[in-house]
């Protein structure tokens, strides 16, 4: 047997869009020789001219983010300070690493406009149409028409989002890890304040975070490259930055397929 790899996850960049502007990264580059500076701190009478090329440590970079940007795993402290009826919320340390390496199941909704919120019966119908009952742990990634906008400066307002009896589908099921290649889990800001707006009704507001309120869960969310997997016959492996009491945590998510050796 081997494996190939097909990677899920996008790159930690400053110049693609991929946050809305007060949740963008920040990465400032360091070259070889701008780290001479950095070697003096352990030994002091250092200069330049002393080391091989004049060069020092090495290339470095320093990272301002938060653990939502790039593609990363939420932990059910994201969404509500409780879950399982009333149990503290578990935060991203804490999250069993034996649901972050699980078969893989992929949902094609890059059919719904932007904005659309995916039912239980969108779920189940697509479920019939790949010809899949899902299993305890399976790890469920929605494709959407964000996948192929990565860079597109409306990203956070293309794709559906996956509402809260969808997700309870979901979880009902023994599903404790889902993805999306769209910038949240639910549907764009833009169009729940409009529903929000027209209806009164608040409770519209993050619906699909929200159901781990009732059932502890993760999910992806920024995935890329959901296009190229098959509905199913894939491991994911998404294991979480072990960040201390955290929301979030990134990840870099992969596919792993068994292949026969030829």
């Amino acid at each position: 047997m081997s494996r190939r790899f097909v990677d899920l996850s996008i790159y930690l960049e400053n110049d693609v869009i991929t946050d809305p502007p007060f949740l963008r990264p920040k990465i400032t580059y360091e070259t070889h020789d701008e780290t001479v500076e950095g070697m003096k701190f352990f030994f002091k009478d250092l200069e330049a001219k002393d080391l091989p090329g004049g060069q020092g440590f090495a290339a470095a970079e320093w990272v301002t983010l938060t653990t939502h940007n790039g593609t990363h795993l939420d932990a059910p402290w994201h969404f509500h300070p409780t879950m399982d009826g009333g149990q503290r919320a578990i935060t991203i340390d804490e999250v069993p690493l034996e649901w972050c390496f699980q078969a893989g199941v992929k949902l094609d909704f890059r059919h719904f406009e932007n904005g659309y919120v995916v039912t239980a019966a969108d779920v189940e119908a697509e479920l019939a149409r790949i010809g899949h009952t899902l299993q305890p742990l399976d790890i469920v990634l929605v494709n959407t028409a964000a996948g192929g906008a990565i860079g597109n400066p409306d990203f956070v307002n293309i794709g559906c989002g996956m509402g809260y009896e969808a997700t309870m589908y979901l979880l009902e099921r023994g599903v404790r890890v889902t993805g999306t290649d769209a910038w949240s889990w639910d549907a764009p800001f833009v169009y729940t304040a409009q529903r929000v707006a027209e209806t009164g009704d608040t409770s519209l507001i993050w619906e699909g975070h929200k159901a781990g309120r009732d059932i502890g869960y993760c999910h992806l969310e920024k995935m890329h490259n959901l296009e190229a997997l098959p509905p199913f016959g894939f491991t994911v492996s998404c294991f979480p930055h072990k960040i201390k009491g955290a929301s979030a945590g990134w990840t870099r998510a992969v596919a792993i397929f068994e292949d026969d050796a030829a």
